[in-house]
C-alpha cells in the first residue's frame, strides 16, 4: 500500500503537462476566434466598400468598354449573403496576423532556441508571400482576365450577347482566385521549409522537374477559370514559383561532409 501514493503523482505528473497544454490551446483558439469576430463585425460594417474595391476591376473593363458597370442578384437573400461571405474573406485576412502570432505562442515554448530562429523567417515571410499573391491576382490577373470575359459580348445573327453578372457568382470567383494565388506564393516556402528540414533536397526537385510542370498544369485546371488563357497564365506562374522553390532550397538544405557524399 505504500507505494499507491507514489503512483498517483506520477500518474498527475504525467496528467498535468497535457492537461496544461490542452488550457494553453484553448485559451489560443479563443483570442483568435475573437479576433475574427471582431473583425468579422468591423468589415460587415464597411462590406459594401469593401465589395466595391472587389469588383472595381470589373468596373473599368465596363467602362473601358463604354459600357456601365452594373451587378445584379436575382434572389431577396443574395445580397445580403453576399455582404456576409465578403466579411467572412476580409475578416480572415486581417485576423491572419493575430491567428499567426496564437499559434506560435503555443508552439514556440516547446521549440529549442536554434528551432525558433529557423522557423521565424518562414512565419514572417508566409503572410507577405500570401498577401503578395493576393495582390498580383487583383491588379495583374483580374484586369486581363475580364477584358478577355468580356470580348466575348457582341451581337450574332441579330442577336445581342451580354453580360448580366451576379454578385454571388463574381464574389465566389474573385474569393476562388485571390486564395489561389495566395496560397501559389506559399510553394516556396513549403518546398524550402521541406527542404531545410532535409527531407527534399534541389536535386531530387530537378530530377522530377518534368513532373512538377504536368502537376502546375493540373493545378492551374483545377484553381483558374475554365478557359486556355487564365490556366496557362496560372500555370506559368507556379512554373515559376517552382523553379524559384529549386533555387532556395539549394541555398538552406543541409550540406554534406565528404564521407557522407
Amino acid at each position: 500500500m505504500a507505494d499507491a501514493k507514489p503512483d498517483n503523482d506520477e500518474i498527475n505528473d504525467k496528467e498535468m503537462p497535457l492537461l496544461e497544454h490542452l488550457a494553453e490551446l484553448r485559451r489560443r483558439l479563443i483570442w483568435s476566434a475573437l479576433a475574427f469576430i471582431v473583425a468579422f463585425l468591423v468589415c460587415y460594417h464597411f462590406a459594401p466598400k469593401i465589395y466595391e474595391f472587389l469588383a472595381a476591376p470589373l468596373a473599368h473593363a465596363l467602362e473601358a468598354r463604354g459600357e456601365k458597370p452594373e451587378l445584379i442578384y436575382t434572389a431577396l437573400y443574395e445580397a445580403f449573403f453576399t455582404y456576409v461571405k465578403v466579411s467572412v474573406f476580409a475578416a480572415a485576412f486581417i485576423s491572419f496576423p493575430v491567428v499567426a502570432s496564437q499559434l506560435w505562442l503555443f508552439i514556440a515554448p516547446g521549440l529549442y532556441k536554434r528551432e525558433k530562429r529557423a522557423l521565424l523567417p518562414f512565419l514572417v515571410v508566409t503572410p507577405i508571400l500570401f498577401f503578395a499573391g493576393g495582390a498580383l491576382a487583383y491588379y495583374v490577373f483580374f484586369p486581363v482576365a475580364w477584358k478577355f470575359f468580356l470580348s466575348f459580348q457582341q451581337m450574332t445573327g441579330g442577336v445581342e450577347i451580354s453580360l448580366m453578372a451576379r454578385v454571388s457568382d463574381y464574389l465566389d470567383i474573385v474569393m476562388k482566385l485571390i486564395f489561389a494565388f495566395g496560397l501559389s506564393f506559399e510553394l516556396p516556402v513549403l518546398l524550402t521549409l521541406l527542404g531545410k528540414v532535409g527531407i527534399i533536397n534541389a536535386a531530387a526537385l530537378r530530377k522530377y522537374r518534368r513532373y512538377a510542370y504536368v502537376g502546375c498544369f493540373i493545378l492551374a485546371a483545377i484553381m483558374a477559370p475554365p478557359d486556355v488563357p487564365s490556366q496557362v497564365l496560372m500555370a506559368g506562374l507556379l512554373i515559376f514559383l517552382f523553379e524559384i522553390s529549386v533555387f532556395s532550397v539549394k541555398l538552406v538544405e543541409p550540406k554534406m561532409d565528404a564521407d557522407n557524399a
